[in-house]
Order: structure tokens, then C-alpha cells, then sequence
């Protein structure tokens, strides 16, 4: 079934847990995030980034993402990530999706909240949440190599955050502490006090973006702090290819379907340890 990102947050606000935000542009991505999403019964964001067209185009697995989201029993948000424009928000959202992020980032500030302040605009409309971005982060979606560690001049400015905030209306902001997209080449530093002050300064759950390959304590401290949605992609990609190279070498296995068989596995088992450190920290 379908749920509302402001449902969502107030779920993990009231419980005091982290919402995993699997992007699923792989069929075996989604049908195994799905599959965690009915056993473990707690809201879980189905997202779409649109760097990932260049894997798969929303408008064909957009409509899958959301037949299979209405017809579970399990709480799902369908969130389009990192748009670039409202162009492309608005066709996820024609597609089902029922959340969106603008991600305005690159641009000025000044720009940055014209363009949200407008998503959020169309948004309200419709009843659905906005999250937008203030601060960057090295890396991209795609989970490409990055240097590992955050650029602390990128930090995101609790007052500025705050300006930002009360200009656009978001529901959640998206925030520069210390993780970076992709795969971490040495340990990040998170600034856990940085994040308390975002929390404070804005009264927005906060939205961590690079959430893979980080501690569960790591991520449970990030909670505690203020985080309501963590954004995952990287290391559920690499627990899929992870589950299929030992496949590769087996002569008796010479069919795709095997390999998607063991792909979804290895992401259903992933996502689900990612779903229960983020859940283990309420009250």
C-alpha cells in the first residue's frame, strides 16, 4: 500500500528510527526490497534517482514500482530522488510516485529556492511532501568511486538551512554532515554535532544522503541526532554482483534468470540488515 512521505517521517519520528530510501533501478532490486518491506512491516521509501536513466528509464520501471507498492500489504513511499527539474518530477509523479525530491544544490541560493519553492508549489496540490537539499556532497547516485571522505567546506549551515527551510516549505531537507555518494575509500568523519544543530535550527527531519557502507552505530547516532530517511543504493548494488560472481565460474550455471535469481537474494538480505539497524533504535 501506498503511503505519504509526511506519514513516513512521522512513523520514524514517533518511534524514533531511520526510514530506508532504496533506490531500485534493477527489477531484482525492487522485487527484493519489496520482499523486505512485507516481512519486516515498516514503512520503506521506494526511490528513483533520475541519474538512473541511464540504467533504466522511469517511465518503464516506474509503473512496476508502483503496482507493486499498491498491491502489498507493506507501507511504501514512492519518492522520485534527485530530480533536476520539475520536468522530470512532475512525469514521476504523473507515472504514481507520491514524493519527490528537487534537488537544487549546484545551483545559487537564491535559485535554489525558486526552483524548490516551486516544486513545493505543485506538490501541495497533489498532498505530497518535498525534499530538498542545501549543502553538496562528493560522489553520485550511480555509486561511483569517490574519494571516501566529505569536504567539510560543502557543510551544510544550520542558519542558512533554516532561511532555506522557512523560504520553500519542504517537508524534509537533505543535508552535507560527512557521508558522500558512492563507495568509501577510507572511514568518513561525521559531524554528529552539526546535525543537531540542522535538526534545531530547521525543526525538518533531516535526510542523509551517501547512506551506504556506513557502522550501525554510525547510522544509529546519525538517528538519535535528528536523521529520519537514510538514502542506500551503492552497497545493495555491490550485494547484488557480490552474489553472482561465485555463479560466473560455475559451468552448471549458464542462464541469466539464475543470475537474477541469486541477485535478488543477495539485495533482499542486504537491504533487510539495512532495515533493521535503522529500526533498532527506538524506544
Amino acid at each position: 500500500m501506498l503511503i505519504g512521505l509526511q506519514e513516513a517521517l512521522a512513523y520514524a519520528e514517533k518511534k524514533n528510527v531511520g526510514l530506508a530510501a532504496v533506490n531500485t533501478p534493477f527489477f531484482e532490486g525492487l522485487l527484493a526490497t519489496i520482499d523486505v518491506g512485507e516481512r519486516t512491516g515498516v514503512p520503506i521509501i521506494l526511490q528513483f534517482a533520475q541519474v538512473h536513466e541511464s540504467i533504466v528509464s522511469i517511465e518503464d520501471i516506474g509503473p512496476a514500482m508502483v503496482e507493486l507498492a499498491k498491491r502489498s500489504e507493506a507501507p511504501f513511499v514512492l519518492h522520485v530522488d534527485h530530480g533536476e527539474n520539475i520536468d522530470y518530477i512532475r512525469t514521476g509523479l504523473e507515472i504514481g510516485f507520491n514524493s519527490c525530491m528537487i534537488d537544487g544544490s549546484l545551483l545559487d541560493y537564491d535559485e535554489n529556492v525558486r526552483v524548490t519553492r516551486e516544486v513545493v508549489e505543485m506538490a501541495t496540490e497533489r498532498g505530497i511532501g518535498v525534499e530538498g537539499e542545501i549543502g553538496m556532497m562528493t560522489g553520485n547516485e550511480n555509486g561511483d568511486p569517490s574519494q571516501g571522505v566529505a569536504d567539510a567546506s560543502l557543510y551544510t549551515d544550520p542558519e542558512v538551512a533554516a532561511a532555506f527551510v522557512r523560504a520553500t516549505g519542504v517537508t524534509c531537507l537533505a543535508a552535507s554532515f560527512g557521508t558522500v555518494h558512492g563507495m568509501y575509500r577510507r572511514k568518513p568523519e561525521l559531524n554528529y554535532e552539526l546535525i543537531s544543530q540542522l535538526r534545531a535550527a530547521t525543526g525538518v527531519p533531516i535526510v542523509m544522503h551517501g547512506g551506504s557502507g556506513l557502522s550501525a552505530e554510525e547510522y544509529q547516532e546519525c538517528i538519535r541526532r535528528g536523521v529520519r530517511k537514510i538514502n542506500y543504493y551503492t552497497y545493495a548494488a555491490k550485494a547484488a554482483y557480490d552474489a553472482i560472481r561465485p555463479l560466473l565460474d560455475d559451468e552448471n550455471v549458464f542462464l541469466f534468470s539464475n543470475l537474477a535469481a541469486a541477485a535478488r537474494k543477495g539485495v533482499e538480505a542486504d537491504v533487510e540488515a539495512f532495515v533493521n539497524i535503522l529500526n533498532s533504535t527506538g524506544e
